[in-house]
């Protein structure tokens, strides 16, 4: 088994009294495990990649797994499981569709702000991941480009000390500087309010993205 943090990945096998031997892989090895993992697919094993916290490939280890497999002619499947993008946009109340998935916002001011005006500029909802120990900042840079923008904080989500929390970025700014959050956040935003302008996102995202023929 092929485990992002293998001390978590033991406790999970323990749990369901599961014993097989751990290949650690992460962003800081992946490029050196690639072809050793590769070679023992083609030699015919079979390994499962297991992440701590989300979805293999989306924004965790695995992208490069993939690549590597379709690229060598290795066969593989996917089986879905907890996703904190699907999961916060659900949770938000936000207009589901169409949304877009940032990944991490950037670490600078100068690099967030920069993506912050362009997630409030498009007819979609966005989803990104931020780091807690930014996340203040983060919407008081939200509040100065857009401060009638709706948001919600998703922490921790599927975990005991699950949280939503709704409002402006103001609002949410304030929450978080006297309550500094912890663990894992997902970010959703949208520029309007719930129901306002919903035909016109329909609108604008339906004139952008033309149906399939087969669809039509």
């Amino acid at each position: 088994m092929i485990a992002e943090d293998t001390r978590r990945a033991a406790q999970l096998l323990s749990h369901l009294n599961v014993r097989k031997p751990l290949i650690s892989f992460h962003e800081h090895n992946e490029e050196r495990r690639l072809p050793e993992l590769i070679l023992r697919l083609q030699g015919g094993d079979r390994l499962a990649l297991v992440t701590d916290a989300g979805t293999p490939s989306v924004s965790d280890p695995g992208f490069r797994l993939v690549r590597a497999c379709i690229t060598t002619g290795v066969s593989y499947t996917v089986l879905p499981g907890p996703s904190a993008v699907t999961t916060a946009l659900v949770g938000s109340g936000l207009p589901p569709v169409p949304f877009f998935f940032g990944g991490f916002l950037p670490s600078s001011g100068s690099g967030r702000r920069g993506e912050l005006r362009k997630a409030v500029s498009l007819a979609m909802t966005g989803v990104y991941f931020e780091s807690p120990h930014r996340l203040v900042d983060c919407l008081e840079d939200l509040a100065a480009i857009n401060p009638a923008c709706r948001v919600c904080v998703s922490r921790e989500l599927t975990k005991i000390h699950e949280e939503y929390r709704h409002g402006s970025p103001t609002e949410l700014a304030e929450h978080y500087r006297v309550h500094p959050p912890r663990g894992e956040v997902t970010l959703v935003l949208s520029a309007t309010s719930i129901g306002e302008g919903e035909e016109k996102r329909k609108k604008d995202y339906s004139e952008k993205t033309p149906i399939p023929r087969n669809l039509a």
